[in-house]
This record gives C-alpha cells, structure tokens and sequence, in this order.
C-alpha cells in the first residue's frame, strides 16, 4: 500500500487533484452537517436587541474605529477567563452587525466591560485618556460631550437592523426616538414604562452629566456600559470550570 504514494510524489498534477480531494471531503464534512441545523447559535437567556441610544453608541463605536483596538471576544483560555471574566458566548453577537470580535488588542477587551467603571469615569476616560488611565496611549474623544446625537434616521437603523434578523417590529421602530431620549433622559420621558417593557434591564439614566442634551457621549457610554450585562453567567459557571481544567 505504501508503494503508491509515490505516485502522488513523482507526479505534481496527480498530487494537486488528491490535495483537491482531501480538502473538499474535509470541508463536506464540516460544513455539510450545518445545513440541517436550525440555528448554530444556542441562544442562552436574557439576550434582547440593542436599545435605540446603544444602537447609536455602537455605531459611534465602529464609526471612530475603537474596534481596531478593543476585542469584544474573550476566548476560552484561563488567562483570559481570569482577566476579563466568563468566556464570550456565540448568542452574545447574535444581533450584531458586523460583529466586533476583533483582530487584536492594543487596549483591554470589552466584552465584560460594562458596570465595570461609572458613568463619569468613562467621560473623563473618552475626553482625556491619560487622566484616569496614566499608561494610555488611546487618544481622546472630548468632541463627544458636545456633539449633539443626531437621532433623526433612528427608526431606518432599527429597520435595517430588523431587515437583517434583529427582532425590532413595529412597535419599536415607531418609537425608536422616544425610547432614545427616554433611556438618555428618563426623568423627562413621557412612556418611560413602554421603554423598559420593550428593552428589559435596560439602564436608563443621564450618562454625560447633562440632562439637557443628548450627545454622542451619552450613546457611547450606555453603549459600553451594557456590553456583557445582559447574560446571568453564573448558569455557566460550573460549563467554564470544566472547560478549564
């Protein structure tokens, strides 16, 4: 049997075609099976879509390239399970689009960043990096605290986003800019309770420090105040510990 593998070895066209047909039975085999499952995200409970103010956050996000920096993927590895908490989990990018799990880390991953650090910190942190975080090399945002939010298109990213398997319905696109100035604003909201009945544990507050006007800062910071804070990982807990050792 091992005679014939010289074929392969003295004849180039021959050993193309075999590497041809080992990679296309290999990705048969990966790929085939997925085709008969319904979805490949366990979806895991407590997921919900982005509010309209952390949809605007996010866009912002992505809009001044702090992907290119931050990760929001923690892997499985117990290095990075101790630094930044439970390792992230398909369903939590289940509405993102695109993803931002990223390619590398110049700064701290985020996934589990939120409620990690106030309101206030993340201001002084987006305007003066260096001010709360001596060693940064990250630059400052300070346009975002007087960058008025332009919330005006908020019902067509909602549509969008809706357009691409992210359950908004009619209901919350119709309110999309209310429930935006109600989350930023909540004391001035006239349905502050259709808000949180349409966005559970949603954080509803003055993010920036000024009540009066909604601006980016506001979006940003509700943005990343609510990454990795909609999943109880204490149900995975114990699945982590086995992965683990």
């Amino acid at each position: 049997m091992f005679k014939y593998h010289y074929i392969f070895e003295k004849n180039s066209l021959i050993l193309t075609v075999g590497i041809l047909i080992a990679v296309a039975i290999g990705g048969l085999v990966e790929l085939v099976p997925n085709f008969y499952l319904k979805s490949t995200i366990e979806k895991v409970e407590g997921m919900r879509p982005y509010t309209p103010l952390e949809l605007a956050g996010r866009n912002i996000y992505i809009r001044e390239g702090c992907y290119l920096c931050h990760s929001q993927m923690i892997r499985t590895l117990r290095d990075e399970v101790e630094r930044y908490g439970h390792y992230s989990l398909a369903a939590e990018s289940m509405y993102d689009h695109p993803f931002q799990w990223g390619s590398k880390r110049t700064g701290p991953d985020l996934a589990r960043v939120g409620g990690k650090y106030s309101d206030e910190w993340h201001k002084q942190h987006l305007i003066d990096p260096r001010s709360v975080s001596p060693a940064s090399i990250m630059p400052g945002y300070p346009f975002l605290a007087t960058t008025r939010l332009n919330d005006a298109d908020m019902a067509d990213h909602l549509k969008v986003n809706a357009m691409l398997g992210v359950p908004y319905d009619e209901e919350m696109v119709e309110a999309a800019r209310a429930d935006l100035r109600a989350q930023a604003n909540p004391d001035a909201a006239d349905d502050i309770d259709g808000f949180e009945a349409r966005y559970p544990k949603a954080v509803a507050r003055d993010f920036d420090g000024d009540p009066a006007t909604v601006t980016e800062m506001d979006a940003l910071i509700a943005y990343l105040q609510m990454l990795g804070t909609l999943v109880d990982f204490d149900l995975y807990d114990d699945k982590a510990d086995v992965n683990l050792r």
